[in-house]
Order: C-alpha cells, then sequence, then structure tokens
C-alpha cells in the first residue's frame, strides 16, 4: 500500500515517557517507546520470540523487556539478553523489526515503509507571533478521507454548526478556487459568515478561509475575519488537522492550534475546539459508506463541492486504498 511510505500521527509526544505504549496504524499494532536518549521508537507490537504482546512490558536498563519471558531489546530492534540462557549472546537474527518514528507538531510520526514522502507541512509551526497547541485525540468510527472532506468542506457550517460557524439564513458558498499542489491542492478566496468564528468573535463576521491538502490524510486551513469582529487585535488562527488511519473504518483525529492568542488558558481554547469537532462526529459517523467512494458517479455533487471533488480526484491519482472505495 502506497499508505504505508507516508508519515502518519500515532500518538501524543508526551504520553510516550516511562513506558511502552501500544498504538494502531493502517490496520496494524506497534509499541511506541523511548530510550534512555529520549529518542522514540516504533515497532510491530509482537515479540518475534512467541508472539507476546511487547506494549505489556517494561523498559529495563534502557531496552524493551518482552512481559512473557524478559527477552530485552535495544533501540535499534535487536535482541541483546535472554534470561532463560545467561550465557547466550543473540544473533543478529534475533530482533524485532524497526519502523521510522519522528517527533513533530507535538505528535509522534511513524512511517512503516520508505519511500519519498515527506513529514506534513504545517507553515505556521515556525511563526513565533502565534500559539501553537494540540487538541484530541478524538477516535471516530469513520474514515480517514471522510473527516479530512468534512474539513474542507464549509457547506455543512449553517446545519451541524448553526450559531457557531454558520447559520441557517446565510448559507451560500461563493465560487473559490482550487488548484493542484506538490502535496494535494489549495483552496481560496473561501468566504463564510458565521456567528461565531473563534472564541474571541464578538460579532458575526465575514470570514476568509483558505484551506491546504498537505498528505493524503492531512489538511490545514486559515482563518482571518473581519477586522473589529474579534477582541484580540489581530486576530488570525492556523488549525492543522492529523489523522491516525487506525482502521480503514476508525480514525484518531488531532488539531493543532496556532493562534494569536496567549492569555487564554489551554483548557478553554481545547473547549471550543472540542464544540466544533464534536458537532461534526455524528454526522460523519452517520455517513454510508464510512470508506469515501472515489467513483465520481458514486454520489452526487455541485460547485459548492469543488474541494472536495478535488480531493477525491487527488486521493485517486496517488493510489490511495485505505479508506477508500
Amino acid at each position: 500500500m502506497i499508505e504505508r511510505t507516508h508519515w502518519h500521527p500515532v500518538a501524543d509526544a508526551q504520553t510516550i515517557a516511562d513506558g511502552p505504549v501500544a498504538a494502531r496504524l493502517l490496520g496494524d499494532d506497534l509499541v511506541l517507546w523511548r530510550d534512555p536518549q529520549g529518542a522514540v521508537h516504533a515497532w510491530p507490537d509482537r515479540c518475534p520470540h512467541r508472539g507476546a504482546k511487547l506494549s505489556l512490558g517494561r523498559i529495563e536498563g534502557g531496552h524493551l523487556e518482552c512481559p512473557y519471558h524478559g527477552w530485552q531489546f535495544e533501540g535499534g530492534g535487536r535482541c541483546m539478553r535472554v534470561p532463560a540462557l545467561p550465557g547466550f549472546v543473540p544473533p543478529a537474527t534475533h530482533r524485532v523489526q524497526a519502523f521510522e518514528a519522528r517527533e513533530d507538531h507535538g505528535l509522534v510520526f511513524v512511517r512503516l515503509a520508505s519511500g519519498g514522502d515527506a513529514m506534513p507541512l504545517f507553515e505556521a509551526e515556525g511563526d513565533d507571533r502565534l500559539r501553537k497547541l494540540n487538541c484530541g485525540p478524538y477516535d471516530v468510527a469513520a474514515s480517514a478521507p471522510r473527516i479530512i472532506e468534512n474539513f474542507l468542506d464549509m457547506a455543512h457550517f449553517g446545519f451541524v454548526h448553526e450559531g457557531w460557524l454558520g447559520a441557517r439564513d446565510a448559507t451560500a458558498i461563493d465560487t473559490y478556487r482550487v488548484e493542484e499542489t506538490p502535496t494535494g491542492l489549495r483552496a481560496t478566496d473561501c468566504k463564510a459568515w458565521q456567528p461565531q468564528s473563534n472564541l474571541h468573535s464578538t460579532a458575526p463576521a465575514q470570514v476568509e478561509y483558505g484551506y491546504e491538502v498537505t498528505g493524503p490524510y492531512t489538511a490545514v486551513l486559515t482563518k482571518i475575519p473581519e477586522a473589529g469582529t474579534v477582541a484580540v487585535a489581530g486576530w488570525r488562527e492556523a488549525i492543522a488537522l492529523f489523522i491516525c488511519p487506525r482502521e480503514p473504518e476508525r480514525s484518531r483525529v488531532w488539531f493543532r492550534l496556532a493562534v494569536a492568542d496567549f492569555d487564554s488558558s489551554d483548557e478553554k481554547l481545547r473547549a471550543f475546539q472540542d464544540t466544533i469537532f464534536l458537532q461534526d462526529r455524528p454526522v460523519l459517523e452517520s455517513q454510508t459508506p464510512r470508506l469515501l467512494p472515489l467513483d465520481p458517479r458514486a454520489e452526487l455533487h455541485t460547485a459548492a463541492d469543488r474541494a472536495s471533488a478535488a480531493y477525491r480526484r487527488y486521493l485517486s491519482r496517488l493510489g490511495i486504498t485505505f479508506g477508500v472505495l
């Protein structure tokens, strides 16, 4: 699967601390752990000796120890100790497969197969004028592509997010532009009238949106409300959506906020994002099929669906098979 060559988020980086952590990606069970030097490792969650889950083990002497027979493995995956045979030196073939793992955006990303795919970009990450904060994870019984498509969709604001991001008497979607990019697509000139576009809105506003798909299961939006409609001067924000495709029809979701707000508590910022996404989740979980159909004849489309139609074409070109029909 081409999906195995892409980087995917699998856990909050701060949760990988004193012991191994179980994760799931593309239908595979993983174990994540951190060595004494602070590096994160990702392996199949299965001891090569008798198949016990390594995530049930512990860190011992800088090695990951299997819970069943105490075999110990160093960061590269090689077995260093077999307690039942104190004088035995395990050969190089006694090892666990090691996947590539990296920390970025406050998350641990894993790639299951080598390839040319780069880490998902979030340009706001390097902007010191914006505060960064992660929200989630949220577990959703929907495919990752369905969730990305929802993120790109403005036509649902007045119904799913009525009184927040939209209103039933202002649901018209003006023409906007979509263009292909090396990582996916970009949508510009997107506008939405919103009663409360963000935590600090003081009045309804026409908000300028920009969307960019930065990978098959990642996307970024930027929001700039009309001047004078937000209590924080110079308010702007960017929100990255990072999805772990755990199963074809089950996903784990994180949002990374980059906002011009250094005063509100983490809890207050997260509460707003929780409100918005938890309005989306039941609708996402109600969609059938849960897998995103790529055949343009499978569902109806209008000009308001320009971004999602382009996203489906992008997945088809890329050869994505996980989470789609």
